[in-house]
């Protein structure tokens, strides 16, 4: 746990060895910036960025950054992994082993059961014992299953986290966290006998559990108030209940190493009947009669009770040590009763400072205790590491997982003594020493993932007393919850992860951090998208852009709206339309118009008159190969009030259309035969053409002559009208218009200036293209080709269909859809 150790060049730090300083004021000057420390996961078909300054990263993996099926461990690396899993030894004198009395029929049933694939559950109050039984049990089956034995801590853990626990437990998977369907085939050919401590849920949550690992026999340990496994389940029921007086007198005997006095055992039998039996009380009674022989061989015992006129004269020994005599010994009485009940405040009053000083801590972060390592900086003394050794002695501490936790009962005890009078500032020194710490590039996230309890024990009591900081400096919980979930996050502690980002916005909203507090909701954004719930993070992703758009955060804008891309594209809408129930999105992969249900004939897209311009506005359709986009979807649109929209906008603009082709029949022209359409901005580049029937060759020197009514000069606006054309008019711009984009001949003698196409935002402004007909003069004028909608309103008197390519023209570069309709 030394922070100054540089870590590996993944943690942030340069390759090779660490320069030595210059002088000793070196670190006087100005500080390098501190290292971010960025990391990649695999979290299904997701590639996971976790980056905890702008906020993580998400996109679909991409295949070379898929990884292989994960092996399975080796045996020698198995051992690693159990021995990883249990708490580290204490420091200090070597505690003494006790045997576990009167237990040999329990472990001998259960070892039975599991040897059968037996799924057992073993319920005992707490105190009872379990984990020690647990742990011999586990040695007794190393051999039964393929895969051996795997320890797991069901402490504050759901049935998905204990199933990610246990793929990793048996694979060899950095860095990947494979979905549910993987999960599930991964862990069900995983052959173990799976030891789970301290479970916290059953009913169909166990069921879950089991079904997913039908080759698992499960040993799993609990306290009576956990729900219990479903009527049909198949999971065997051990009780586990208190010693005989018999037993008790025994463990007492081997604390001290000798026989009990008449005195001492009496005493025993009343604490047997108070204590049920439990094995923990016994031990703790043992520590109180080993620290009253302590205390009897000692003189500052006698300075305490002030017993020096009636001490006898000492008697030394066979080796020269003073032995103390009877009179001394009987000052020293025996605990009362109540006290062996609840023999925390008088334990730990014997205890040395830092002892005491640790209990202290663990009362403030809820019966968590910190690792040793920890110990020194948090209490201020170097030797403090070897605490944890005389709390667990005492049987003040027990182990849960890979960590140690207050033992049963203990922490109301000490709450009761007045434990918790300085717990506030208790737990801001924890949450600050771990805010540097979690932040350190030494410290790997492996570490930090161990600690995690302890860290968000802290979080949780410091957070509700968040108050706005002063001189701009950011809040104590902020601190330690930017700095310690990504390393949740990185560790695969996802649980973990989470809690630390729900904490940290809560003390954002407290402290008026805006900045940090879009940063948690793009992370629960981010959490949320990788287990699948697209509402939850198109919320919370939301949520962050908005804080981010009032701070003008471009950075972390630009995350947020890439996520937000691919919620819109994992259900099926476009970005930033949110969907509505019962609405169908079509499935469309190319840039056509659509005829509604019933083929009905309509325009796809809502137009407006504009003054002398039709705008026109075409949906952005899904997978579109044209648009700066590139990967857009159409949003969902209501098939019903599309057709009834369309099939009446194409009867009303179809009756003007024909009665304009009727007005011009005078002409003696066939309507039908001559359609000149003014060219679209939007010409496609394959064909060639502009959508428009080439004007003839007139014999002038190999150009060609625009007829009357051509487009001769370009406007103001890039587009080309007729010469002769006057200035439109309002009377003149609407009526015209045919829906397919085509001119009406003879329509009042007068053409309004060709509309533009509008396009999508961020799209490239189309550069116009003039008019100029790319056929040599000696080809023959091409047939105009049949457009794939003919409407049936828009047909000349001599039965001819009108001709027209905006229903389904080619795809131009900007998104909209070539075949727009000009105005003529």
């Amino acid at each position: 746990m030394d922070p100054i150790t540089p870590g590996p060049e993944e943690q942030g730090q340069a390759p090779g060895r660490r320069p030595p300083r210059e002088s000793l004021t070196s670190d006087f000057g100005q500080s390098m910036p501190a290292v971010v420390r960025t990391a990649q996961l695999v979290s299904g078909d997701f590639l996971l960025t976790v980056n905890p300054v702008d906020g993580s990263e998400i996109e679909p993996c991409p295949p070379h950054e898929r990884p292989g099926r994960p092996r399975k461990r080796a045996a020698a690396e198995r051992a690693d992994t159990e021995r990883a899993a249990r708490p580290p030894v204490p420091a200090g004198p070597v505690l003494p082993t006790l045997a576990l009395l009167e237990r040999q029929d329990e472990r001998e049933r259960l070892v039975r059961l599991l040897a059968r694939g037996r799924s057992v559950r073993l319920t005992g109050p707490g105190g009872s014992g379990r984990t020690a039984l647990l742990d011999l049990v586990a040695d007794d089956c190393l051999d039964l299953a393929p895969d051996g034995v795997v320890r797991l801590t069901g402490f504050r853990r759901t049935a998905t986290d204990l199933l990610h626990d246990l793929f990793h437990a048996v694979h060899d998977a950095p860095r990947h966290r494979p979905d549910p369907d993987e999960l599930l085939a991964l862990v069900g050919e995983i052959g173990a006998v799976v030891v789970v401590d301290d479970l916290e849920f059953g009913g169909a949550a166990l069921e879950e559990l089991l079904d997913a690992t039908p080759e698992c026999a499960f040993l799993l340990s609990a306290t009576p108030d956990v729900p219990a496994p479903t009527t049909d389940s198949e999971v065997e029921e051990v009780f586990l209940g208190g010693l005989d007086r018999a037993a008790g007198v025994e463990i007492l005997e081997r604390a001290v190493g000798r026989v009990l006095s008449e005195e001492e055992a009496n005493w025993a039998g009343d604490l047997w009947f108070e204590s049920e039996g439990l094995p923990l009380r016994f031990v703790q009674a043992g520590a109180l009669l080993r620290q009253r022989e302590q205390l009897r061989a000692s003189t500052g015992a006698v300075d305490e009770y002030g017993v020096f006129q009636d001490v006898l004269p000492p008697v030394e020994d066979v080796f020269g040590d003073a032995v103390p005599g009877e009179a001394e010994a009987e000052q020293v009485p025996l605990p009362s009763l109540a006290e062996a009940a609840a023999p925390a405040p008088l334990l730990a009053s014997r205890l040395s400072a830092s002892a005491r000083a640790t209990l202290r801590f663990a009362v403030a972060l809820g019966g968590e205790v910190p690792h040793q390592a920890h110990l020194p900086a948090l209490v201020g003394d170097t030797h403090a590491d070897a605490a944890l050794g005389e709390l667990a002695g005492c049987g003040l501490v027990s182990p849960v997982g890979a960590r140690y936790r207050l033992a049963a009962g203990v922490q109301a005890q000490l709450e009761a003594a007045g434990y918790d009078a300085d717990a506030p500032a208790r737990a801001l020194t924890a949450a600050e020493h771990y805010a540097w710490w979690a932040g350190h590039p030494s410290v790997t996230p492996e570490r930090v993932g161990a600690e995690a309890d302890a860290v968000l024990a802290a979080l949780t009591v410091v957070v509700p007393a968040t108050v706005p900081p002063a001189d701009d400096e950011e809040s104590v919980a902020v601190r330690l919850a930017r700095t310690a979930a990504p390393a949740f996050a990185t560790g695969l502690q996802w649980s973990a992860w989470e809690r630390a980002l729900r904490l940290g916005a809560e003390a954002c909203l407290a402290s008026g951090e805006a900045a940090d507090e879009a940063y948690f909701h793009h992370e629960l954004g981010v959490l949320a998208l990788c287990e699948g719930r697209l509402d939850r993070a198109r919320a919370e992703l939301e949520t962050a852009g908005g804080l981010r758009g009032a701070l003008a955060d471009k950075r972390g804008a630009v995350a947020g709206r890439r996520a937000l891309a691919l919620v819109a594209d994992l259900s099926g809408e476009a970005p930033g339309m949110p969907s509505t129930a019962g609405e169908e999105v079509p499935d469309a992969r190319h840039e056509e118009s659509a005829s509604p249900p019933g083929g009905v004939p309509t325009l796809f897209g809502a137009h407006e008159l504009t003054g002398a311009t039709l705008v026109t506005r075409r949906p952005v359709v899904a997978g579109s190969g044209g648009g700066s986009g590139g990967g857009s979807r159409r949003p969902a649109r209501r098939n019903l009030v599309a057709a009834g929209s369309g099939a009446l906008l194409a009867v009303v603009l179809g009756t003007v259309v024909t009665l304009g082709m009727t007005s011009g029949q005078d002409s003696g022209k066939d309507p039908a035969g001559k359609v000149e359409v003014n060219p679209s901005v939007t010409q496609d580049p394959d064909d060639g053409s502009l959508g428009a029937d080439p004007a003839k060759d007139t014999g002038g020197g190999g150009r060609t002559a625009a007829p009357s009514g051509s487009p001769t000069n370009p406007g103001p606006d890039g587009t080309y009208g007729t010469a002769d054309d006057p200035a439109p008019t309002a009377a003149t711009t609407g009526p015209t218009a045919h829906p397919s984009g085509s001119r009406t001949p003879g329509g009042g003698g007068t053409t309004p200036k060709p509309s533009r196409t509008t396009r999508k935002p961020g799209s490239p402004t189309p550069t116009p293209t003039p008019t100029r007909s790319t056929r040599p003069p000696s080809s023959p004028p091409a047939s105009p080709s049949p457009s794939p909608s003919v409407s049936p309103s828009a047909t000349s008197s001599a039965g001819t269909p009108s001709t027209s390519d905006s229903a389904s023209g080619p795809a131009s570069p900007d998104g909209t859809a070539g075949g727009s309709a000009p105005v003529m």
